[in-house]
């Protein structure tokens, strides 16, 4: 299944994308997409729904977050060799992990914005892991058990802050509007290997990343079953897991970064795409 939520933003409504591509109201069968609708129980229930019963919705809404109720947002940094190379890091012997803002959570298709004093604003397309069940200390083996589904994340990051400000990344990595997520929740079902999935993003048109999640340093599996030992993972929180090679930050011979006007187009094999247009910061209530 493809979950999503669709609408104004603080008024989506549930949904699903049905085969052909359509938009399908889940309205009278659930009052939303949360940890309640992606656990086990939750997905046989609307696996069960024909969509074809469903009322197709009109026009081509606002797509919103594919699912509420996060409560961590963790991510992996430096998860492919390549990716390390270009900013020449070594390769971790351990997951390196953060955290981003859960406050940086927005719909795939709404405004990133540079934030005030930013010089280095840049691109990451990385694929998402949505926490289906509580996970404690769990075995690799047993790890995917726990997922529900797969996301596209852009994690937008500010490298000055990242890097030259002192202190750990997440300054840099939770921003206001730095955490694009979906179009839609694609269930565990749906993707054959996790790790042979194709990643992309353009920067105005122009191919800036291209990359497989089968050169991840650590797996999927791995990383859910790591990140378990540390912090509990519970239903619809997030793990994205790293970015293949091309960020701004890795251009030779010189490293360039998001401006107002820019537009960001990006996508995972299965996964849909999203695409952005970057803005200068401005006060909430100009929004």
């Amino acid at each position: 299944m493809k979950l999503l939520r669709y609408g104004p933003a603080g008024r989506e409504q549930p949904g699903m994308l049905d085969a052909h591509g359509i938009i399908r109201s889940l309205c009278g069968h659930v009052g939303d997409i949360g940890p309640e609708e992606i656990s086990p129980a939750g997905l046989r229930r609307l696996a069960a729904i024909d969509p074809a019963s469903l009322p197709p919705v009109p026009g081509s809404p606002r797509l919103g977050l594919p699912c509420i109720g996060t409560r961590k947002f963790i991510a992996i940094g430096l998860n492919y060799a390549d990716h390390a190379a270009e900013t020449n890091a070594p390769i971790p012997s351990e997951p390196v992990v953060f955290t981003k803002a859960i406050s940086c959570l927005q719909g795939p298709s709404d405004e990133v914005m540079i934030p005030r004093e930013s010089k280095k604003t840049d691109w990451e397309v990385e694929l998402g892991v949505v926490i289906g069940t509580t996970a404690q200390y769990v075995e690799v083996h047993a790890a995917l058990e726990h997922v529900a589904g797969y996301v596209l994340v852009n994690d937008i990051s500010e490298r000055e802050f990242q890097m030259e400000r002192g202190g750990t990344w997440d300054k840099g990595k939770g921003c206001d509007t730095f955490g694009p997520v979906g179009p839609w929740l694609v269930t565990r079902d749906e993707i054959g290997d996790v790790q042979n999935l194709g990643l992309w993003l353009d920067l105005n048109g122009k191919r800036m990343q291209t990359g497989n999640t089968r050169t991840m340093i650590f797996g999927v599996a791995t990383l859910v079953s790591y990140v378990s030992r540390f912090i509990t993972l519970e239903p619809a929180d997030i793990i994205t897991t790293g970015t293949p090679p091309g960020v701004g930050l890795g251009q030779k011979p010189q490293p360039f970064y998001l401006q107002p006007g820019d537009t960001l187009r990006l996508g995972i094999e299965g996964l849909g795409e999203q695409q952005q247009k970057v803005v200068a910061w401005r006060r909430p209530e100009s929004r």
